[in-house]
């Protein structure tokens, strides 16, 4: 198989070839190297490279039998999200603080994957410890694809496009209030927010939350499943992670009707939402209704749902941060200072405001799946907005009044506790990708994604992957 053919392929194809021998994992290495190296100069996915550690991975991968693992990658470089901790190499968070950090071990989420056959070949960007545009001091701005003047999205935009642009098969993610979901939506990937608990936690996070989540990321629902079934499982310094009761979610795809009832939103009745990504999505799901889903307006109700994120977002970043702030106020950027100091003024009033409203929620949503078998929404109120804004700053003539209001739509969905998925469903008239947003029942992964790659195949979006970097929005498709 020549190497050129090689990152053009999904992560399904490239692992079953290893598992077979037809492949080794020092030509993939080979092979994700060539490809960085020819193409992420023109969008900055990832600037952390550990070649040299992958080439030694993929030796002793190459020698072992990790294959007889089922649920092994087999020896598959993967990108991993400078959130993340791989052993020996950089990890920066995207702050100056930690730009020469160094850890020693890699943490639960990667430490499981590398068990099952991962290689870790590079670093993907992120926004400066959080965010939904994916630029740092350290290593500057990552650009979309689809049009280099536009936002890859974040925190997991680094990921995203290095997906999209066939720099590696397979990348991880995480996701608190959409970061695994916008830039998916903004980039044309899948992204995975899976139930808490689902995947492991690293130790830098605080143990007891459930709005912080790791997930795997991808170029079409059954690679995402692959890497679900390598990266799920238990991990002694995470309390809230378990081992998945399904054999593999990868089989879970197979044999699978469509759903016969699911909501849809443009907005779930809370967030302004952009002419051209309502327009999208509704064509989208008409598609669906002409395959025979019976669809409704029913959802689930989400009043007060936006400030009482904000609260419990505020009162997390607070116990996480507090002490790095008293310490480094001054390399701290201003957007994070103002959350974490607003987690320090959070009243027991709000905080049980907040509380009440995601119990009232989660109740909500089990009435829901008692008729439903889906809720659908788009991954992002707008399409990719310029690269050089930090944000956006309004919806449809709405004005943002914080820099992570326009991704309402996806910390909606987090307050849920549901597991949800990222499948893009079509592209603006500036052929910019848009995203849905597709949210199953609690620990119901195996039937979401299941549902998923039936939509995928309908919409048909993945088969365009991975493209070259495009400076603009006038080339074809």
């Amino acid at each position: 198989m020549a190497p050129n053919e090689l990152w053009q392929m999904n992560a399904t194809e490239v692992v079953h070839a290893l598992k077979q021998r037809e492949l080794h994992s020092s030509e993939l290495v080979e092979t994700a190297i060539g490809r960085i190296e020819a193409v992420d100069d023109k969008v900055n996915a990832l600037p952390i490279r550990c070649f040299e550690r992958a080439f030694d991975q993929a030796k002793a991968l190459d020698r072992s039998e990790v294959c007889i693992n089922p649920k092994s990658l087999g020896g598959l470089p993967i990108a991993v999200k400078d959130y993340n901790d791989v052993g020996g190499v950089r990890t920066t968070y995207g702050s100056p603080i930690y730009a020469d950090y160094v850890p020693k071990v890699s943490d639960a989420t990667i430490g499981l994957l590398e068990a099952r056959g991962a290689i870790p070949i590079a670093k993907s960007n992120v926004p400066e410890w959080a965010g939904g545009h994916t630029f740092n001091p350290v290593h500057g701005v990552t650009r979309n694809p689809w049009n280099s003047n536009r936002s890859a999205g974040g925190s997991s935009g680094g990921s995203a496009v290095a997906l999209a642009t066939g720099q590696v098969w397979l990348a991880t993610g995480n996701d608190l209030g959409g970061s695994l979901r916008t830039p998916a939506g903004f980039n044309g990937v899948v992204g995975l927010r899976p139930s808490p608990g689902v995947v492991p936690r690293g130790k830098r996070l605080q143990p007891f939350d459930t709005l912080w989540v790791e997930g795997p990321m991808g170029r079409s629902v059954a690679d995402v499943a692959l890497m679900l079934d390598a990266g799920a499982g238990h991990m002694s310094n995470d309390p809230l992670s378990f081992e998945p009761t399904a054999e593999s979610f990868s089989s879970a795809l197979k044999g699978a009707e469509l759903p016969t009832r699911i909501a849809f939103s443009t907005d779930l009745g809370i967030v302004p939402v952009e002419q051209e990504v309502t327009d999208v999505t509704e064509v989208a799901i008409k598609r669906l209704a002409g395959r025979g889903i019976n669809i409704t307006g029913d959802i689930p109700d989400f009043t007060g749902v936006i400030d009482a994120f904000h609260t419990l977002r505020a009162v997390l970043l607070g116990t996480m941060m507090g002490d790095l702030l008293e310490t480094y106020r001054d390399h701290i950027s201003e957007d994070i200072i103002g959350n974490i100091e607003r987690g320090f003024t959070v009243t027991p009033e709000e905080l049980f405001k907040a509380k009440r409203i995601r119990w009232q929620l989660a109740q909500s949503m089990a009435e829901f799946f008692e008729t439903h078998d889906l809720l659908v929404c788009p991954s992002a109120s707008i399409p990719p907005f310029p690269v050089e804004q930090r944000f956006s700053t309004e919806i449809d003539g709405e004005i943002c009044n914080t820099y992570i209001d326009w991704f309402a739509i996806t910390f909606a969905i987090t307050m849920t506790s549901c597991p949800v998925i990222s499948i893009p469903c079509g592209f603006t008239d500036g052929f910019l990708p848009v995203g849905l947003q597709v949210v199953g029942r609690p620990r119901g992964e195996a039937a979401l994604l299941r549902a998923a790659q039936q939509f995928e195949q309908i919409f048909a979006i993945s088969e365009q992957l991975p493209i070259d970097p495009r400076e603009d929005t006038q080339n074809d498709l």
